[in-house]
């Protein structure tokens, strides 16, 4: 099973990926966790994402889309996988559905989880990842890319009839609970 989980910077991502995880034995790939890394170990990509995610852009289609295609051809990935922050961008997505069906396989599930602005906004502030763009202004603009670069992935797979909508909102129990029926009823 292949799931992506999908929404804007705060809305509880990497959380509820831990969990769905743990629950079905899945893999995990985020791209967040894999430039983190090569950030904190300095490696030639890191250099280069680094000042890309200060300025809260996105990094390169190109970019992302050969670091996830190199990541996914290792065994662990074969039985399916949660993909927590790809794709990104429409030619991300494009991209992706074409790495899965070289591989007989597709997106089974967008998971998109929903929460208001203002909530995302005291999310980020309030977790204290220390990044440099976690001020009311940076978290504003990431919001504006989401909504300019990141949405329209939104679409894409609500054409192809792959996505639900989960209200993040309330505990953690309570949205991955959630989670669970909307996967479970697939």
């Amino acid at each position: 099973m292949n799931i992506i989980l999908f929404g804007p910077p705060g809305a509880g991502k990497g959380t509820q990926a831990e969990r769905i995880i743990e629950h079905y034995s899945l893999a995990h790939l985020s791209t967040g966790n894999m430039f983190r890394s090569a950030i904190q170990n300095k490696t030639p990509l890191g250099l280069k994402v680094s000042s890309i995610l200060a300025s809260g852009e996105l990094v390169s289609d190109d970019i992302v889309v050969a670091l996830v295609q190199e990541e996914t051809e290792k065994e662990i990935y074969h039985n399916g996988c949660i993909y927590d922050g790809f794709p990104r961008t429409v030619a991300q997505s494009a991209a992706f559905d074409q790495m899965l069906s070289e591989r007989n396989q597709q997106v089974d599930i967008l998971l998109s989880l929903t929460v208001d602005n203002d909530e995302l906004v005291n999310r980020i502030l309030s977790r204290g990842q220390g990044r440099s763009d976690d001020t009311e202004e940076g978290i504003k603009h990431r919001l504006t890319v989401y909504n300019n670069e990141t949405k329209p992935v939104l679409n894409y797979y609500k054409e192809k009839g792959q996505v639900i909508e989960i209200d993040g909102t309330g505990s953690v129990d309570d949205v991955f609970n959630r989670i669970k029926d909307a996967i479970d009823a697939i």
